[in-house]
């Protein structure tokens, strides 16, 4: 897509400024890895160092502990594993004491949620990819990456879990450079071998940073600043170590570049125990000074809505049930310019139709709070939100429609039927509900009949995820039945009735109104393709192409 200048007027003098100086504040980035390497975990540590709680929790800590703010759904605090995306804003005054606002998005790591995690990467400037210090690149870390680099997201590296026995820290910078072409430059390298993690040299200042652990990673760990001069006989032979290896880097050609940076061609790493809390300070810094600030967003037509133009914001996410005494359900949206003002009448750019701003909230993780101003960069939590869809866009006095977020390819379909013919409306409203938020496709033929809808999903714990809330949000519990289908295509309408006739094969409408064709396998796929060459099937827009 081009990235052309709009004929859009911005906003002119003080408020101008005022915009702008805002925006420049704002860093907005999202977490993303492979299951397991600690993305939830690092979230709250980062909250923790920044100072906007006081103790961190983990999933699976010790008894007593908390479970951490990002990750409130019951689901995710039984598995241990993120099922949905939270938004958590908070201010980070950094050591020249100047304040950022993070808006930090944390996202499933699992690949059965993608849609979810794709949906996030629309609405950030920037990306810290984590990456676990024994196992590596992992294969959703690289699909990941694929959609940064799809987005052109700078991406900040992050080898976590270094106080466990992993791999040496060259090895992994080679399997960064050559697995995904991105040329891993580190701002801060390991004292002490993966296991051994006494802190990390600066590469920036030359400094050695010691750690202390803390009572279970509970609070803060205390650092201490160390000269060079004084490093060898704070840490030995591990100083030493990872001096040379910091020479070696160097003359390598492995020193930060900030324009590289930016162009997604090169990325700082930094090493870190976010379960420990070491190293998260550095993070939190290099966020503060590196990372892009809002700047503007590209529309429809490829040209870019400036910060400071006229208030619009899309919508990348709709969540219910965080509140299980309202019922209620928030969309999350991003502001690109202007300025929000709690009351204010938007226009919703799909329908044409005004939306008014009355219940705006702050969100951070499941905790809300009334919201009255937002400037770009900033996610807005929406309440009761029904007629906005992920992808939706919300303008101010001039119009402006962003693009609208792709679907991934199912690849999991089952029919849902409800248990309880006496809960038939509220079987409706829950599969009404889910297919809004994005949290499964819903397929429907004349073949089936509606109360017999077909459940896609890019993975089969969607499945779990749609069957859990049916029964305890809804109170509407569903069983599934599972279908021989693992392949779908977009099909035009005329040729619905051909297809219909064909063994292994199954015509359905999803909510939207497009008509998808699904097969047993990608062989049969091929099959009625090559026996029918005037049937027009084309691919789902996926999130790497």
């Amino acid at each position: 897509m081009t990235d052309t200048t709009a004929a859009v007027p911005t906003t002119t003098g003080p408020q101008a400024v005022r915009i702008s100086a805002e925006a420049q504040r704002r860093r907005t980035f999202a977490v993303i890895s492979h299951p397991d390497a600690g993305k939830s975990t690092l979230t709250e540590a980062l909250v923790l160092h920044a100072k906007a709680i006081t103790e961190a929790g983990a999933i699976h800590g010790k008894s007593g502990r908390r479970a951490t703010v990002s990750d409130w759904m019951e689901m995710e605090k039984a598995r241990g594993i993120s099922i949905t995306s939270t938004a958590l804003q908070f201010p980070y005054k950094t050591g020249s004491g100047n304040t950022c606002v993070i808006n930090l998005l944390d996202t499933p790591g699992h690949a059965d949620f993608s849609e979810d995690t794709y949906r996030v990467l629309t609405a950030v400037d920037s990306a810290v990819m984590l990456i676990d210090a024994a196992k590596g690149l992992e294969p959703q870390t690289l699909k990941l990456f694929q959609v940064c680099r799809h987005r052109r997201i700078p991406i900040i590296t992050v080898i976590n879990k270094w106080d466990r026995p992993g791999r040496h820290a060259l090895e992994l910078m080679d399997e960064i450079q050559s697995r995904i072409g991105l040329r891993p430059t580190p701002l801060t390298w390991p004292v002490g071998i993966a296991g051994d993690f006494k802190g990390v040299l600066d590469r920036r200042t030359g400094n050695f940073i010691r750690y202390t652990r803390t009572a279970g990673g509970a609070t803060a760990a205390p650092e201490e600043h160390i000269d060079p001069a004084r490093a060898h006989d704070a840490a030995g032979v591990d100083w030493d170590t990872a001096v040379e290896e910091s020479e070696l880097l160097s003359a390598d050609g492995a020193d930060f570049d900030m324009d590289t940076f930016l162009d997604c061609t090169s990325s700082p790493v930094l090493f870190t125990s976010a379960a420990l809390n070491f190293g998260v300070n550095q993070l939190l810094d290099v966020l503060a000074q590196l990372a892009p600030p809002p700047n503007g967003q590209l529309d429809v037509d490829g040209n870019r809505r400036e910060a400071s133009a006229p208030f619009s914001a899309f919508v990348f996410k709709v969540q219910a049930g965080m509140d299980s005494a309202h019922r209620d359900r928030i969309a999350y949206a991003r502001v690109c310019s202007g300025t929000f003002e709690r009351g204010e009448v938007l226009t919703h750019a799909s329908t044409g139709k005004p939306f008014v701003t009355k219940y705006a909230q702050s969100v951070f993780g499941q905790q809300r709070s009334t919201l009255d101003t937002a400037w770009p960069g900033d996610v807005i939590g929406l309440a009761n939100a029904a007629a906005l869809r992920p992808g939706d866009t919300l303008y101010q006095d001039v119009a402006v429609k962003f693009p609208p977020i792709p679907s991934f390819s199912p690849e999991h379909f089952a029919v849902a039927r409800g248990t309880d013919p006496s809960k038939h409306k509220q079987f409706r409203k829950g599969i009404e509900q889910l297919d809004q938020e994005g949290v499964i496709q819903v397929l429907r033929s004349d073949v089936r009949g509606d109360q017999a809808p077909v459940f896609a999903a890019v993975g089969p714990l969607q499945f779990e995820v749609a069957t859990h809330r049916m029964a305890n949000e809804f109170s509407a519990p569903i069983e599934l039945e599972r279908l021989p289908y693992t392949v779908a295509r977009i099909a035009d309408p005329g040729d619905a009735e051909t297809l219909q006739k064909l063994a292994s094969v199954e015509v359905f409408t999803r909510t939207d109104g497009v008509m998808l064709a699904v097969f047993s396998t990608k062989w049969r796929l091929e099959h009625v393709q090559r026996d029918l060459p005037d049937v027009t099937l084309r691919s789902l827009v996926a999130a790497e192409d």
